[in-house]
């Protein structure tokens, strides 16, 4: 089966969050089940630059704006082929692939993901001779044309139907534009319809691929759920609902060897579940390397995020002098919203040696902070899946959640049944409100005043296994359900 995974970032080429996680893990593990799995991307100047052993597959004259296109293959570090569109007018721009430097988002942004779609598709009716997809697998809005150009073209006669499976990763983004830019698409006018891709008198691509494909996922199966409620269904929770039976929620995975707390070269210490003394070494090492005060028995609190309110970070901020008033520590590495930004940066003025903040984003520190980290904090209020607690168990900080989406997937609250039969593995809270996360930090303390009981849920946790080879089988399902829909 050949699958074409089509997406805006791939770690590690280019990553602004967890899709690029994604998207660079699953195909590796959709290939060791013998998938002939493959990305399609923008040829944004760090993708390009990441491509290993590129080569010119094909050439097509302009679209959408784009001026002469080329597309290249080349490979991954991990060896799974990517191609690359290569349209400079289009994705040569320094900095964040979605938006300028005043955090803006590009004019432009229509075209740019239509065209991705567009190539994808294209790739799905034989742009190739040698190599066509049977599934087309897209990734969140900016992928969400793929399906819409390839149900509206009519394929050739001695060609069979490539299905298209979708995936949302955060429905909360959704890439809505202007309706009286559709006409630039080049779809056909009944497409602008609500039975198609209008949304509010606007364009809307999540929505065309929620329309359009013939099977859809997400990346937890309490966000399928949750998705299809007025409260986390951003207006889309009807279509949602029309379309449950085509709906699955698939937990993601991590890379288990790049996230290894034996083994990873970032670390100054190693440690596993039953030999913990590098996570001693890494928490005194962190604390110097970010100016902490060197208390290697206070509970060190880290965040690891994008700065936004959906993360629950106004609930960090009014709650850290009360952390900090129980002797807690706080490490904070992110960006995002200004305000947040500020807030932070404000609260390390006002406590320095108790709090440490790095604005923006480095993925070494943020090894680091998870293996020198006692407890990790993810108040949000929604979470389609979240890989953060999954990299805070591996690493033995504790996720500290909020029971939403991914998160009550994957956390077990440590309640005293939770104790008794060994499977808690971290603090969960009910309600998005100040004094739940207030309360859930409490209850963190209490359970590090009991050193054994600590040890025994840090152990458990980092017991768990969220690797890729589950996620893998249960899409590889889904493939060929879409398949015999479109047969």
């Amino acid at each position: 089966m050949k699958v074409l995974h089509v997406a805006a970032e791939c770690y590690p080429l280019l990553k602004t969050g967890g899709l690029a996680d994604v998207v660079g893990a699953l195909p590796a593990a959709q290939r060791q089940l013998g998938l002939d799995a493959r990305i399609v991307l923008p040829g944004f100047p760090a993708i390009r630059a990441g491509l290993q052993d590129a080569k010119v597959q094909a050439s097509m004259p302009p679209r959408l704006g784009s001026g002469p296109l080329t597309l290249w293959q080349g490979y991954l570090p991990d060896g799974v082929p990517a191609f690359v569109i290569d349209a400079p007018g289009l994705y040569d721009r320094v900095g964040n692939p979605y938006a300028d430097a005043e955090h803006h988002p590009y004019t432009d942004n229509h075209r740019r993901f239509a065209l991705l779609g567009w190539v994808a598709a294209r790739m799905a009716q034989g742009l190739l001779p040698d190599w066509r997809p049977d599934v087309l697998h897209g990734h969140d809005w900016h992928a969400g044309l793929a399906a819409a150009y390839l149900k509206q073209t009519t394929p050739a006669p001695d060609m069979a139907d490539a299905a298209c499976v979708f995936t949302i990763h955060n429905l909360a983004y959704q890439g809505l534009f202007p309706a009286s830019l559709f006409a630039e698409l080049g779809l056909p006018a009944q497409c602008y319809a609500m039975d198609g891709m209008e949304f509010h008198g606007q364009l809307s691509f999540i929505k065309a691929g929620l329309y359009y494909s013939d099977r859809l996922a997400t990346v937890s199966p309490s966000y399928a759920a949750e998705i299809q409620t007025a409260e986390h269904g951003c207006g889309l929770e009807g279509l949602l609902r029309h379309r449950r039976a085509a709906l699955s929620g698939i937990l993601n995975g991590v890379d288990e060897a790049l996230w290894n707390p034996a083994t990873d070269p970032t670390l100054p210490g190693h440690f596993d579940a039953d030999k913990t003394g590098g996570k001693a070494r890494c928490k005194t090492a962190l604390q110097a390397e970010l100016g902490l005060v060197a208390e290697p028995t206070g509970l060190l609190f880290c965040v690891v995020s994008r700065l936004t309110e959906q993360k629950g970070l106004n609930l960090v901020l009014a709650g850290a002098e009360a952390l900090l008033a129980q002797g807690g520590q706080l490490a904070v590495l992110g960006s995002g919203e200004p305000e947040l930004e500020a807030g932070f940066s404000e609260l390390l003025g006002r406590y320095p040696g108790r709090v440490a903040v790095r604005l923006g984003f480095d993925e070494p520190l943020s090894h680091r902070l998870f293996a020198g980290s006692d407890v990790v904090l993810l108040p949000s209020r929604f979470e389609p899946c979240g890989l953060t607690q999954m990299y805070g168990m591996r690493y033995g900080a504790l996720p500290l959640a909020r029971r939403t989406g991914g998160l009550a997937d994957s956390v077990r609250d440590c309640s005293l049944e939770n104790l008794q039969d060994a499977s808690a593995t971290g603090m969960l809270f009910e309600r998005f409100e100040q004094a739940d996360f207030d309360a859930a930090v409490r209850r963190a303390f209490a359970l590090y005043a009991k050193p054994q009981a600590w040890r025994e849920v840090r152990r458990h946790a980092m017991q768990q296994h969220f690797g890729w080879a589950g996620p893998a089988k249960a899409y590889q399902a889904l493939y060929r359900a879409a398949l015999k829909q479109v047969a």
